[in-house]
């Protein structure tokens, strides 16, 4: 019930603060306790996070949510959370990927995300086979429907990539 409450408010905080390339990736709420993790097409900035914040803890005061004490933290869904939302995949487009799959428990697809749709997303990669004494490498690009991710992550690097 509060967790329903508390997304709407989050909805209209983004509004009415013009933050259109904002949106909430996930909500947690704990006893007395509520996390709100926000990304953005853009960045999410100290700031943003600060002036939501705001604005939520002036409703949760007044109309007196969660009682006299709670805990409230917003803060961005952060490059090492999973990603969850059509827009958090769009936006890292051209970013290294890892993905796990169901049904594939020891193997990960790591790659570069190429697409991103609310069906699958694409991911291309190298894959090096023996053919007899020697190597060849292969260009693989692979589509993955959504439905059978069980968890992708962007992959930071600090090497730069060939052209």
């Amino acid at each position: 019930m509060i967790e329903k409450k508390l997304e709407k408010l989050i909805d209209q905080a983004i509004k009415e603060l013009e933050y259109d390339d904002c949106f909430l990736v996930d909500l947690k709420v704990n006893n007395n306790k509520v996390e709100v993790f926000l990304d953005s097409d853009d960045s999410i900035t100290f700031l943003k996070c600060r002036k939501v914040s705001r604005f939520l803890e002036e409703v949760i005061d007044e109309e007196e949510w969660l009682g006299i004490k709670y805990t409230l933290d917003v803060s961005s869904a952060g490059v090492t959370k999973p990603l969850k939302m059509t827009r958090q995949y769009v936006k890292n487009i051209g970013r290294d990927i890892e993905v796990k799959i169901y049904g594939e428990e020891k193997v990960k697809v790591l790659g570069e995300l190429m697409a991103a749709s609310d069906e699958s997303i694409s991911v291309y990669y190298e894959e090096v086979i023996k053919e007899g004494k020697k190597k060849k490498t292969l260009e693989i690009t692979r589509e993955i429907p959504r439905s059978e991710i069980k968890e992708a992550k962007i992959k930071i690097s600090f090497k730069k990539k060939k052209k």
